[in-house]
């Protein structure tokens, strides 16, 4: 796990920026892959009403179909405090992100109400899981922001069995410790090696687009004025350095 952190007030400015603005922002970098680091369309926002969230990611793995191998009663995922542990080993705020490894993922949900509760407790601000959450309503009534594959009534066999590992979810590989920002649009991770610099980038991310906008609205465009501005504002490799 990285033991890079960023500051309070550059945690709040991500907090300021969609996911959409910030992958742009990414992708000046030029550090990873276009089509890489941020989950796919199985995973949904369940509150897209609510500000973006960021956090260091607290991994763990479920199974929900089938019961454990040993003695299972209907409280005991609820009774994990190892796992609890092990989230407090990872600087806040952090984002609980939870591989759901059936085939198909998300019969049964683990987290719901009394878990979404505990994890606030915890200075958890999101869940991201490829399997299924409930107990929207309650859960809409607090800041606790979910993102999930799928909703389910039950809980099933909800167990968890592993925590503290590499997990996967909607195509996107999350290690324990890995910045985690999510929104209305999805969810991604932001590389630790450029993260303090993300937001500046971010803001000229914006700022090329506002050009590009107030060009359209004007009352001479032209596609001519329009290929000018866009080379005008190209996004280069490595514009965020």
């Amino acid at each position: 796990m990285s033991t890079d952190r960023l500051s309070a007030a550059q945690l709040e400015q991500f907090r300021s920026w969609s996911t959409c603005v910030v992958s742009s922002a990414i992708e000046t970098f030029d550090v990873r892959l276009p089509n890489t680091g941020f989950a796919d369309s199985r995973i949904r926002c369940m509150f897209p009403a609510q500000a973006p969230v960021i956090g260091y990611a607290a991994t763990a793995r479920i199974r929900t179909s089938n019961p454990p191998m040993e003695r299972h009663t209907r409280f005991d995922y609820y009774d994990r405090a190892d796992w609890w542990q092990n989230v407090l080993t990872i600087p806040a705020p952090r984002v609980v992100v939870i591989q759901d490894v059936d085939d198909p993922p998300g019969l049964g949900a683990f987290i719901g109400e009394v878990h979404a509760n505990i994890l606030l407790s915890l200075g958890c601000v999101a869940v991201v899981t490829n399997g299924a959450v409930r107990d929207l309503v309650d859960i809409g009534h607090t800041e606790f922001q979910m993102f999930a594959g799928n909703v389910s009534v039950s809980h099933a066999y909800a167990h968890l069995f592993d925590f503290g590992t590499e997990v996967a979810i909607g195509g996107l590989t999350v290690k324990p410790g890995d910045l985690v920002h999510g929104d209305l649009h999805g969810v991604q991770t932001v590389p630790l090696e450029i993260a303090s610099r993300v937001a500046q980038a971010a803001q000229r991310v914006r700022q090329r687009r506002s050009q590009l906008l107030a060009l359209r609205r004007s009352t001479d465009f032209s596609i001519d004025k329009l290929r000018r501005a866009i080379q005008e504002t190209s996004f280069g490799a490595n514009d965020g350095e």
